[in-house]
């Protein structure tokens, strides 16, 4: 049985099906579908914190879903500009976990993790799957994973 590990870019996901299709991601379905190529060995969902009750109950039924959510607070910047992005930790994450799994996944659209997903398939030969919706996904990131699975209408709420 293959060990998968899970990584999602959570805001990401978010604004890109927002964007995309007006309609927010089914990580209920996403879980059942993966979990059925293997053993989810680790689940991390990367948010910001932004302390309300709808982000609460959000990070809540992750959590339930066998996610382990992490957060970094939310930064309003002086200039009325935000920041908050998890890419680092995205990548010191699958980097440690590459070693263990036989499968990453990474759930983003952002093409900042290319170098990442060609550095772990050819250091630790772990196959890669990115799904993240089409029009809105980087070039470079597709084509850096082993496989792209478009987050298409049977992905959503």
């Amino acid at each position: 049985m293959k060990k998968i590990a899970i990584f999602v870019d959570v805001q990401n996901i978010y604004y890109t099906t927002r964007q995309c299709y007006g309609r927010q991601f089914n990580y209920r379905k996403f879980w059942q579908r993966v979990s059925a190529q293997g053993k989810v060995v680790s689940a991390t969902a990367y948010a910001i914190a932004r302390n309300d009750d709808k982000q609460k109950k959000f990070q809540d039924a992750l959590k339930h879903i066998g996610f382990n959510v992490k957060l970094k607070p939310f930064i309003q910047r002086s200039d009325g500009s935000a920041k908050g992005d998890w890419d680092v930790g995205i990548a010191i994450d699958m980097m440690e976990l590459s070693e263990q799994v036989d499968v990453v996944i990474l759930l983003s659209g952002d093409g900042d993790f290319d170098l990442l997903l060609e550095r772990v398939k050819s250091n630790h030969a772990v196959y890669s799957e990115v799904y993240g919706v089409s029009a809105l996904t980087a070039n470079s990131l597709i084509n850096a994973a082993s496989r792209f699975i478009p987050i298409d209408e049977s992905f959503l709420l």
